[in-house]
């Protein structure tokens, strides 16, 4: 990779929340790209835990048994030349959200396109990056994760009283559904995907977890028309209404 040496600058991150140690999962079948890659991130978060995996195998294993903050991950490992690919799919069934860094020698133009659709969080190609860029798109994934991992410790129940006065809907009785006292004019499929939405607000909603709410049409451009729709509607109630944040690459998070 250009920029191996640690001569460029890098931003130091401020701790993660307590009571979280933040672990990430760098799965890379050269040893020394490996080694630099943990060296990079203790560097910039000395606190933080970081498992080396160098087969499809391994990683695989590890991965059922624990849920990472985020997974670095290489395409080809030894001779399987998309093993990374069968990885990440693993990681959307097992454990949907997990942030996943693409790290590869694949040309970026071809391969870019296939990790948005596999719903990788970015694609970094080697020897055309520097430390910098690796560590600002990996910080900023610990970020959003570390976000999540404050909100379960206040503990979901309280964080959820005042939200449910905010938004009520049955989408299951095809009830009308309220927001802030007032009718929201929504389709069914609508109102489920809203439904999801809130009940996870603060998390990131895969599209592939939203499909479940939809009976046909279940691709990204439906999702996201859904969405806007849902958008349009609260902003009749409340025209400033902007809860709702597109994940690139990922899905949709209702801000909590």
């Amino acid at each position: 990779m250009r920029g191996m040496s640690a001569a460029t600058p890098v931003a130091r991150a401020t701790p993660p929340a307590a009571g979280h140690a933040q672990r990430v999962a760098v799965i890379e079948d050269d040893r020394p790209t490996s080694d630099q890659l943990k060296g990079w991130i203790l560097a910039a978060r000395p606190a933080i835990a970081v498992d080396q995996w160098f087969t499809r195998d391994d990683a695989e294993a590890a991965l059922a048994r624990q849920r990472y903050d985020a997974v670095v991950l290489d395409i080809e490992l030894g001779r399987e030349r998309h093993a990374g690919v069968a990885i990440i799919n693993a990681i959307n069934k097992r454990h949907a959200g997990t942030p996943v860094l693409v790290v590869s020698a694949m040309p970026a133009a071809v391969y870019r396109s296939i990790m948005k659709a596999l719903d990788a969080w970015d694609y970094l190609q080697k020897t055309t990056f520097e430390e910098a860029e690796f560590i600002e798109t990996l910080l900023e994934i610990l970020r959003s994760t570390s976000a999540l991992h404050e909100r379960a410790e206040r503990g979901v129940a309280d964080a959820a009283g005042p939200a449910r006065a905010e938004l009520v809907l049955d989408p299951l009785r095809q009830a009308q559904a309220l927001y802030r006292g007032q009718r929201v004019n929504l389709p069914l499929t609508a109102q489920r995907i809203l439904a999801v939405l809130h009940a996870r607000r603060g998390e990131v909603v895969s599209y592939e977890e939203m499909y479940a709410a939809i009976k046909s049409g279940r691709n990204r451009d439906n999702v996201r028309k859904h969405v806007g729709t849902i958008r349009e509607a609260l902003r009749e109630i409340e025209p400033a209404f902007d809860a709702i944040d597109n994940v690139p690459m990922r899905g949709f998070r209702w801000r909590s």
